[in-house]
């Protein structure tokens, strides 16, 4: 079925905006202009009909940096319950990590997650290829994947790749993009030592500090440069990170930060305990400012949001934290374990959008800007082909926000196996009315079409 979206306000590339309709057919943008008539739209199909007066047109968000858990970890999320999420928070691509299990480091696992992803998701997805300390053949060859991923930290296990001469040998072969989770995986096994005693959950942001990112950062760009190779920084969260990369940032180097960074600081620990520890930790509220200066400056040069989920009991919480607590009083909600016991992550792709926008209602940035920084910066990052703008002969992933009214992030109504979001109780506007894959309308009033299925990602 084609579809006409009527008399919405399109989002369009170079900060255009246009109040008008959009004809989508076989998945395609065909048409845009100020009104279109259905006389003159030469089809022969049954035409879907979108009412947008008062909503806005964005290309749909593509999330860069995801961990959906499917193979092996299926009871916190899957890809169903994740690409239901995204299609919800007005996400329609995804780009997965290889921390599965099994781990996504040969072509038979990158096959099975793509075998799956077909079966099931409602939205497009891609897959990376974990590095491992041998440089397999498949790091090399898989295809397709949209890079390799090195975890030079906060790992364990055959995906830790912290020593330089292994890391040297990785750059060095190959051409593909290489996505670093930049963390000192040294220095933070030293200060884990030091902070030993404490069951404090703020400790984890000292013991992965602003230090030990910088490192691995400092070092990722070095062999980047040695062998001119296309490196893409992972959820930097450090303003040294983004001060290092003012002056020193090549153009085969990209960067990327989180809703998470940009708009909650060190004080969220004393509110939500461990549902605020995630890997890279958050940081000072000096570490926020430096960072919103850099992506608007465009040395930060995309938004991506880490959704890791775990479950409560994971996360060592006998309930959930009330978004009314105060911090005196919160933690009263916290089983306290020890942070090294925790696992790190927050969930993101259903609030991703509307943070943003809420922060652009305020004119701490432009809709542009967030479009920009989610959508066409990250597809052309990644180089995939017609999306993340919207323009006649492009793909229809698209989304319908409503920029008038707020409401809270409710954890009752995320679609998230895991059903917590650490913006709980956070009131926000830019919720996604109806999103669009590949010319299908995949979420509307309030519900997801799980009969319709987004397509592999091809890159390059």
């Amino acid at each position: 079925m084609s579809i006409l979206i009527r008399q919405s306000t399109i989002i369009l590339p170079d900060n255009e905006t246009l109040d008008g309709d959009v004809y989508i057919r076989h998945g395609k943008i065909v048409a845009i202009a100020p009104s279109l008539n259905l006389a003159d739209l030469s089809t022969d199909e049954p035409i879907e009909i979108i009412e947008a007066q008062g909503l806005t047109l964005m290309a749909g968000v593509i999330d860069p940096q995801v961990h959906f858990r499917e193979p092996g970890l299926e009871h916190k999320e899957d890809l169903r319950t994740a690409s239901h999420a995204c299609a919800k928070g007005g996400v329609t691509s995804f780009l997965e990590m290889p921390n599965t299990r099994p781990l996504t480091i040969t072509q038979a696992a990158l096959d099975d997650k793509l075998s799956r992803a077909a079966s099931k998701c409602v939205v497009n997805y891609g897959f990376f290829i974990g590095a491992t300390g041998e440089v397999l053949p498949d790091l090399l060859n898989a295809n397709p994947t949209c890079g390799i991923k090195i975890f030079m930290g906060s790992m364990h296990g055959a995906l830790l790749v912290d020593q330089e001469e292994v890391l040297d040998r990785i750059f060095s072969q190959g051409d593909r993009l290489i996505a670093v989770h930049a963390e000192d995986q040294a220095r933070i096994a030293q200060r884990r030592i030091e902070f030993a005693d404490s069951k404090d959950p703020a400790k984890h942001s000292l013991i992965q500090d602003n230090q030990a990112a910088l490192n691995a950062t400092k070092l990722a760009v070095k062999l980047a440069n040695k062998y001119h190779r296309r490196l893409h920084i992972l959820h930097m969260s450090t303003g040294e990170e983004a001060e290092f990369l003012r002056d020193n940032k090549p153009a085969w180097v990209t960067a990327e930060v989180t809703p998470q960074h940009l708009l909650m600081n060190i004080s969220a620990y004393a509110k939500i305990g461990s549902l605020a520890q995630m890997n890279p930790p958050l940081r000072s509220p000096r570490d926020q400012e430096i960072l919103w200066q850099a992506l608007l400056d465009g040395v930060i040069d995309f938004i991506a949001t880490d959704h890791a989920p775990h479950t409560l009991e994971e996360k060592g919480l006998a309930h959930l934290p009330s978004p009314e607590a105060q911090p005196e009083t919160s933690s009263a909600d916290t089983v306290l374990l020890e942070p090294a016991n925790v696992p790190s992550g927050m969930t993101g792709v259903e609030t991703s959008l509307p943070l943003m926008l809420t922060e652009a209602m305020k004119g701490r940035c432009t809709v542009h800007q967030v479009s920009k920084w989610m959508s066409s910066n990250v597809a052309k990052g990644y180089k995939i082909a017609n999306k993340g703008e919207i323009r006649v002969g492009w793909d229809a992933d698209l989304v319908l926000v409503d920029l008038h009214n707020y409401k809270p992030v409710r954890n009752e109504e995320l679609l998230t196996k895991c059903g917590w979001s650490s913006f709980a109780g956070w009131e926000l506007t830019g919720w996604a009315v109806t999103t669009i894959v590949g010319g299908q309308v995949v979420y509307a009033n309030g519900k997801v079409n799980p009969d319709v299925r987004g397509q592999a990602l091809q890159f390059g």
